[in-house]
């Protein structure tokens, strides 16, 4: 009795996380049109970039692989700047971690770990209790695939298009990003700050001497390390009990 209430829970957790997953998958499918376009300017495929979206559900970071593909750089760089760029997903991963129940199975674990976004996470984490894998598993069935097909049509329709089209949906990746960066830097000066000299930073070492002549992966791991502690160390987060001090 004990094994069918729990298989009748995990068929519970698995269909919710679907339905769950479904506006999340729609979203995905939009935003990843435009990040084939920029696969296929990297000179991918619609498979390759299928299999890019597939084992890495992450936006940023599949944009700076493509990048750095359309560079020629080293398979070492691209394994350092998706690490970096991808580095949150560690601490969303922690927080998950603590959320599970203490018999859940190494299977499990990894295949969550897998499967953590911004917007996944974001749903797990909020549910009351111990985390079910079984609902992230029915989120996962309706975002991820979204995500992959979507990037695979993008590159498809990159390749049918005509240039000045390709060029026009390639614009639509960076307003992407502005659209994720402008929110908090309008809340935050000191966020504003970093992203004007983040923009600044990397115009520079692309034409100063010496700095231009390493190559685009390197100049990219090298900004963002710096860029980033510098301002963990100026800028350091307040807690809520300072804030309201």
């Amino acid at each position: 009795m004990k094994l069918l209430r729990l298989n009748k829970n995990n068929k519970t957790a698995f269909i919710e996380g679907m339905r769950n997953g479904i506006p999340i998958g729609l979203g995905y499918l939009a935003v990843s049109f435009s990040l084939g376009i920029a696969a296929r300017n990297a000179g991918l495929s619609a498979f390759q970039s299928f299999a890019a979206s597939f084992l890495c559900n992450a936006s940023a970071g599949e944009y700076a692989g493509f990048t750095l593909i359309a560079a020629n750089a080293a398979y070492i760089e691209l394994a350092l700047i998706t690490l970096i760029v991808n580095a949150r997903y560690l601490l969303m991963g922690c927080a998950m971690s603590q959320r599970m129940n203490p018999k859940t199975k190494l299977g499990h674990r990894l295949l969550m770990g897998f499967g953590i976004t911004d917007e996944l996470f974001a749903i797990a984490i909020s549910r009351q209790g111990y985390l079910n894998p079984y609902y992230s598993y029915g989120a996962m069935l309706m975002s991820v695939p979204f995500w992959a097909t979507g990037t695979a049509l993008g590159t498809i329709a990159g390749n049918l298009m005509p240039l000045r089209a390709v060029s026009a949906f390639s614009v639509a990746l960076y307003g992407m990003f502005l659209a994720v960066i402008i929110p908090p830097a309008r809340k935050d000066k000191i966020i504003a700050g970093i992203i004007v000299f983040c923009f600044a930073a990397s115009f520079c070492a692309a034409y100063l001497p010496m700095v231009s002549e390493i190559s685009a992966g390197v100049r990219t791991i090298i900004l963002t390390v710096v860029i980033s502690a510098c301002a963990a160390i100026l800028f350091p987060k307040k807690q809520p009990a300072e804030e309201e001090k």
